[in-house]
């Protein structure tokens, strides 16, 4: 079991940065900063936010991938031989990686270019947008949490 230790921690640790950041960023930041800041500004801070979240998300991504396969294997000899609550949880992961490289490849790029250019409103649209996936995604995160942690008979 002391084997099986190593990778659980660092698979609940990763789940903690991309699940927390992502409440924080929607529950916390979001709030405030739309409290506190013109659109512009607020622009801008998303844009530099997300810059530095998506570097933890892929860390978060990459730890979670390999220590849930490492686990998968040496817990239940592999995909097949897993419980339901493991298999709806990977399935779950791969629609957040999914969810993910969208804001990544599509909507990130489209926020930059907006907020370089100084076009706000398309900004706007597009930060809209993201908040809409980020917000999906974060349900569907809660979700896998608690799926995992109750183990669900599902």
């Amino acid at each position: 079991m002391a084997a099986f230790a190593l990778p659980y921690s660092l698979h609940v640790l990763a789940a903690l940065v991309w699940v927390g950041g992502m409440f924080f960023a929607w529950l916390i930041l979001r709030p405030a900063a739309v409290a506190a800041l013109d659109g512009p500004a607020r622009l801008r801070l998303w844009a530099a936010v997300f810059q530095r979240f998506f570097v933890w998300v892929w860390v978060a991504i990459a730890v979670l991938v390999i220590s849930g396969v490492g686990m998968l294997h040496m817990r239940f000899a592999g995909f097949d031989g897993a419980p339901r609550y493991v298999q709806v949880m990977m399935g779950g992961a791969i629609a957040m990686i999914a969810l993910f490289i969208r804001i990544q490849s599509l909507l990130l790029p489209e926020l930059r270019k907006a907020v370089k250019a100084e076009d706000w409103p398309t900004g706007a649209t597009v930060l809209g947008k993201i908040r809409r996936v980020v917000g999906f995604n974060l349900l569907l995160g809660i979700a896998v949490v608690v799926v995992a942690t109750a183990r669900l008979p599902i």
